[in-house]
């Protein structure tokens, strides 16, 4: 199943390849033009991306602000954090997944490049057996290493095989006098006598450790990384890596790493340039709406406060004419009240027990 897979998955690469071959007459300007075009129809799947990544690099102070303000509580801590990458708009995944692309890439290129009889050419299982075959009648003796090392004694005795099969085609490996299908570690005991052929693909794996080197600093600087230890590993780690990779794999895999980190390294300095642009733009009006908004939000709350005043002002106004209204009556009634039940003649009042003017006759 797994076999199946791959081999559908190494198809569309192998025919690209194949599509350049034919146009250049070269392999290494093949694998170059198929990296090229690999860059270019992801290049829009990772726009998205490189803008998030750039602006986490300018969020880095409020994240430190907040990992310091909640230093003893992660759980709010990463609420926080879940609601600032929100309001920016930001997915701190979303360039992860497009900077491990070109290793597919690198697993299919290998079986193309170690069996290209299946996949360059397209051949069947019965087509190859039977060149294996007619290659062992005429006395070639194919090296061990795959259908690549086989087919080399196919393109040194074309005339041979020329017209003998459908589908053989005349691959030549030879690209700026070096065998791309040739491995830099077996290579070694031969780099005081091989000449050129064989420093050539000695310095292929060096090239590509400097440019992976360049482009992991590149990337550093634009997401900016800080120089702690973890980045100092990664910066190192990565071109280790291409090192080894690159001697104990085919030299034409080396050409497609040069070329991927190569075009990796233009990308990212034209990228950065492009979205600084677009992010200071876009701060420039972020922080100009923020400023209307709160010129908005101060006149609301003016308006809110004279309208309060107002109304408050109206309610008092309202209170103060009722009560002057409806005073006098109230004392006007109490005087008639209190004067007419104590008047006697002349005296208004009449306090304490009630009044007699013939108390003091009896």
């Amino acid at each position: 199943m797994f076999a199946q897979l791959g081999y559908y998955i190494c198809v569309p690469f192998a025919w690209l390849t194949r599509v350049f071959y034919s146009l250049t007459g070269s392999y290494g300007l093949a694998l170059i033009l198929f990296t090229l075009v690999v860059k270019l129809v992801i290049l829009p799947f990772q726009l998205k991306g490189k803008k998030s990544m750039l602006r986490m690099n300018r969020m880095q102070g409020k994240m430190k602000d907040i990992q310091t303000r909640y230093a003893n509580n992660k759980q709010r801590q990463q609420e926080e954090m879940a609601n600032l990458y929100a309001q920016e708009g930001v997915n701190p995944m979303s360039g992860c997944l497009w900077s491990f692309l070109p290793f597919p890439i690198l697993i299919a290129l290998y079986a193309i490049i170690r069996q290209p009889l299946r996949y360059l050419m397209g051949l069947s299982m019965d087509t190859i057996t039977a060149i294996s075959d007619a290659a062992a009648k005429l006395g070639y003796a194919a090296a061990e290493g795959g259908q690549a090392a086989a087919y080399e004694q196919v393109h040194q005795h074309w005339s041979s095989f020329q017209g003998q099969f459908d589908g053989l085609i005349n691959l030549d490996y030879n690209f700026l006098g070096m065998d791309l299908a040739s491995q830099g570690s077996t290579l070694f005991k031969q780099i005081t006598t091989g000449g050129w052929p064989v420093i050539g693909v000695l310095l292929l794996p060096v090239i590509a450790t400097a440019l992976q080197f360049l482009m992991t600093v590149v990337s550093m600087k634009s997401s900016g990384a800080a120089a702690n230890s973890q980045s100092k590993m990664m910066m190192y780690l990565m071109p280790l890596m291409t090192l080894w990779m690159c001697y104990i794999l085919p030299a034409a895999l080396c050409v497609y790493w040069i070329a991927n980190t190569a075009f990796s390294v233009i990308q990212e300095q034209l990228l950065n340039k492009r979205f600084n642009k677009i992010l200071d733009r876009e701060e420039t009006e972020k922080e100009r709406a923020k400023r209307e908004a709160r010129a908005a939000k101060m006149m609301a709350s003016r308006e809110r406060m004279l309208q309060q005043q107002q109304q408050y002002e109206k309610a008092k106004s309202g209170n103060n004419g009722n009560k002057k209204k409806g005073q006098p009556s109230k004392k006007a009634e109490k005087r008639a009240g209190t004067n007419e039940n104590g008047r006697v003649g002349q005296r208004p009042y009449a306090r304490g027990r009630a009044y007699s003017e013939h108390h003091y006759e009896e």
